[in-house]
């Protein structure tokens, strides 16, 4: 059906897509609930809080259009990607990965949720040997990461892959000079104690780990929508974190990762994925012993 569609919106004009899934959007702004509007504003409210409330409902609108383009992609718009989907985008500093690949040791891509990060996965797996970590235990998601793999983008399931063999593989594929993409800003409650916008929070560190004990060349990397369904891709230039840091100090690395998303997400904070949710990964600050004595005090006065 999904196919059938796809030959159908192929003979519409293309700005009557873009209108189309517009539209799509304010009903989905309409439709999807105060509470939702509100939790959206609130968490933009506390991590950008140097942002004016107008300036962030105007972003949180801007936020639900990216949600409904990036869903037309990845439902319908990606069957017409083999055919000619790179000129959707506008790439800046591919020659940063490019130079991090002739060390010979592979590359980390490491990106935030930004954009449509499935088309700019399809991306580099046009160009490049290219390896993703995904979590596909989402019944909803899961036809969208087959659906992808069936374009020639392979990735690790997170969820159905034991931690080592998928640590194993990773290194395999660095060795063998090929891309390891990963999304930095996935969020688990067993993942390593770590800070993102100042706040205590858990994130992976796959992607330190690998760059320090595989001495891998890290490119940050994000992408955003320029317009319509045209995209900008920046790479920036590679971060060689077996210099400055060691196993011990790996989440130190991380923090320094999170601190790139962090910047990517101010700068852009429409194209953020994780507007809906975000207020599920903080955790309560734990206080240190002369709080607690200082509260104490002022408790017994």
């Amino acid at each position: 059906m999904l196919q059938r569609i796809a030959r159908f919106t192929g003979r519409v004009p293309l700005g009557i897509m873009v209108a189309v899934c517009r539209a799509a959007a304010l009903l989905l702004y309409m439709l999807g609930g105060v509470r939702l509007r509100q939790r959206i504003l609130s968490n933009m409210l506390e991590l950008l809080p140097d942002r004016k409330v107008r300036d962030l409902k105007s972003v949180r609108y801007r936020y639900y259009e990216n949600v409904v383009f990036a869903l037309y992609e990845i439902a319908i718009e990606s069957y017409r990607l083999p055919a000619g989907g790179t000129g959707r985008f506008r790439v800046e500093g591919e020659a940063c990965l490019e130079e991090a690949l002739r060390l010979g040791r592979g590359a980390i891509v490491y990106t935030p949720h930004c954009g449509n990060f499935f088309y700019y996965y399809w991306y580099l797996c046009q160009k490049y040997d290219c390896l993703t970590v995904a979590t596909a235990g989402s019944e909803e998601l899961r036809p969208f990461y087959l659906k992808f793999q069936a374009l020639g983008c392979p990735g690790l399931d997170y969820d159905r892959t034991p931690s080592l063999e998928l640590l194993r593989k990773l290194k395999k594929h660095l060795h063998n000079g090929g891309i390891v993409f990963l999304l930095g800003d996935f969020w688990r409650p067993t993942f390593p104690p770590s800070r993102f916008f100042g706040k205590q929070t858990r994130t992976p560190q796959g992607a330190s780990t690998l760059a320090i004990e595989q001495q891998a060349p890290l490119v940050p990397f994000y992408g955003r929508r320029d317009r319509g369904f045209v995209h900008r891709l920046t790479f920036e230039p590679a971060l060689h974190l077996s210099s400055s840091f060691s196993r011990s100090t790996r989440s130190e690395a991380t923090r320094l990762l999170n601190r790139f998303m962090e910047r990517v997400i101010r700068e852009h904070p429409a194209q953020w994925f994780y507007w809906f949710n975000a207020q599920e990964r903080w955790e309560q600050e734990c206080r240190t012993e002369a709080e607690q004595d200082a509260g104490k005090e002022t408790h017994s006065a």
